[in-house]
């Protein structure tokens, strides 16, 4: 997608056979003031470059805040404890690494849970069960779901530079098992400084991929425990750049019940919100220590549907045709592009193996009224 984006002056790509060491190529050829990574994988990696490169380490920092807190960042479990000892609302989380953690996670009876895979986005590795039988077996694929066959098979069809790193790190990722509150899911994405926050934005999905992936039309809010949980966690993390926390509001309570939190860039910040301007401006103005030159035109809907998302659901959301429909027209490249299958499904490699293992249709989830979400099982991941 980057080679459709003008004014970007260089590239580098990511070699798949040692993905960290393309990272630190590419810091050490552009010198850079600050990171921004859009991936959590990359997150960890900035963290091991911290660790083996202490020259890299004022710059990591300066990107990422206080290397102090990167085991906080890392591990779920560690993150909603701190987040619940700030008074944020959190479900109930636990480590699982065996069936005999699943049954006793289930000892008083069966309970609607969701079990996650630390180091996973937009759905990946997220599966809601209703039962001990369906968690163990949850449990099961999601400790297979590193394995080497599926890192040959994300390699060679999905084209992803990190599945052999992704692999090797396997064994340390944690899995987690969490209360499903009954509700549906909001976003924020905020941008902050040496454990300041500068500005966010915050929605509630509307539609999505499927129960647990990515967003596909959503509301932009105000919602007073999200905005607490952003400026608490900044502050106890020292946390510096962008981020994102994942939240589920509560349908019987309407309290904000923080989930998780992606040490990042999401799909959020470019939005320029009436009034407050866009999350990289404010991040640009503290850098430089000036009022950047204004954004381009805020958006008057509060409803925004991304592209191409929203066009490419199955079935469409109801919300779509009354949103804001958020097209890079500025990049009318990168609009042809995006409205193309995704990129590694052109290649001969996927075509074969979609030949003969069709790709698993996710079908779009409503959000927007009261209803029960009966969703025994499932997972956000279009090209899993």
């Amino acid at each position: 997608m980057l080679r459709h984006v003008t004014g970007i002056r260089r590239l580098y790509d990511y070699r798949s056979l040692d993905s960290r060491a393309s990272l630190e190529v590419a810091i050490d050829a552009t010198n850079p003031d600050i990171v921004i990574p859009c991936d959590d994988r990359v997150v960890w990696q900035l963290h091991e470059l911290y660790g083996r490169r202490p020259y890299l380490r004022s710059l990591i920092e300066s990107s990422l805040g206080s290397a102090s807190q990167y085991g906080i960042v890392e591990r779920r479990e560690r993150l909603l404890e701190v987040a619940q000892a700030l008074g944020i609302r959190v479900p109930e989380t636990r480590l699982v690494g065996s069936e005999a953690d699943v049954r006793a996670w289930f000892e008083t009876g069966p309970t609607r849970s969701v079990i996650k895979v630390d180091g996973t986005c937009g759905g990946t590795g997220v599966q809601i069960v209703d039962s001990e039988a369906g968690a163990i077996q949850a449990l099961g694929r999601l400790a297979r779901s590193a394995g080497l066959g599926t890192t040959v098979k994300r390699l060679l069809v999905n084209r992803d530079p990190l599945a052999i790193w992704t692999w090797q790190k396997h064994g340390q990722a944690p899995i987690t098992i969490q209360r499903f509150i009954e509700g549906r899911p909001a976003n924020a994405m905020f941008a902050c400084w040496r454990g300041e926050a500068l500005g966010s934005v915050t929605v509630e999905v509307l539609s999505s991929e499927g129960a647990t992936g990515a967003s596909v039309v959503v509301r932009v809010v105000e919602n007073p425990e999200i905005s607490h949980a952003i400026c608490a966690l900044t502050r106890r993390l020292e946390l510096t750049g962008f981020c994102g926390l994942d939240f589920v509001i509560d349908g019987a309570t309407g309290s904000a019940n923080l989930i998780e939190m992606n040490p990042r860039c999401t799909q959020l910040g470019h939005l320029v919100l009436p009034g407050r301007g866009d999350l990289v401006g404010a991040l640009c103005t503290r850098l430089l220590g000036r009022v950047q030159t204004e954004p381009g035109a805020p958006i008057a809907n509060e409803v925004v549907a991304f592209f191409p998302q929203s066009l490419l659901a199955d079935p469409q959301s109801r919300f779509a045709g009354s949103a804001h429909l958020d097209v890079p027209w500025e990049h009318p490249d990168l609009v042809r592009e995006l409205l193309l299958p995704p990129w590694p499904d052109r290649h001969w490699a996927a075509r074969l193996y979609h030949h003969f293992r069709p790709p698993r249709s996710t079908p779009t989830v409503d959000f927007g009224d009261a209803r029960r979400m009966d969703v025994a099982e499932t997972s956000g991941a279009r090209s899993s």
